[in-house]
């Protein structure tokens, strides 16, 4: 049974925007794992990153923790699980309506892992992507590398928009 401080804690982790996409949520991608009230004015945050080298999480980090602090949690502990790996698949449908709300495209479904060896790509695997203002699958690639580490930069043959894709991982 979660107390009202627990309750509490976990609404504001939840509500914090992510810094690179400020259009979402931590909660609509899925990154937090556990809030756990420890003692009064104590709490312990386990959160995951959408990558193992993710510039954004110190800032995520300092964010969680001046939130808290604002709302009388003095102690704040921040934890980061790696496993299991985040997905993109862990984002929520409210957090992909609010990409393309945006104007991003969001990730399909993430890659099913297989066991055994894992073939070598040496390039990006083809995605079907589509535009977030007009909806055609009509993409091009224009760079596998965006804004930052998590997108790629595409643009849309049929109404010539570039837009940013949230890569599946």
């Amino acid at each position: 049974m979660q107390t009202l401080a627990t309750r509490s804690a976990r609404e504001i982790v939840e509500s914090i925007l992510d810094p690179e996409m400020p259009m979402v949520t931590l909660a609509d991608l899925g990154i937090i794992r556990e809030v756990r009230l420890d003692d009064p004015g104590a709490v312990t945050v386990t959160i995951t990153p959408t990558y193992s080298g993710c510039p954004a999480m110190a800032t995520i980090r300092d964010d969680i923790t001046a939130a808290l602090q604002r709302h009388g949690f003095a102690d704040v502990t921040i934890r980061t699980s790696l496993t299991p790996a985040w997905s993109t698949d862990w984002i929520t449908d409210e957090g992909r309506a609010k990409l393309v709300e945006a104007g991003y495209s969001p990730p399909g479904a993430a890659p099913r892992r297989r066991s055994g060896p894992i073939p070598l790509t040496l390039t990006a695997r083809p995605r079907e992507v589509a535009c977030p203002q007009c909806g055609s699958t009509r993409t091009q690639l224009i760079s596998e590398f965006g804004a930052s580490l998590c997108k790629a930069h595409y643009q849309c043959l049929a109404c010539a928009e570039p837009f940013d894709h949230v890569k599946e991982i």
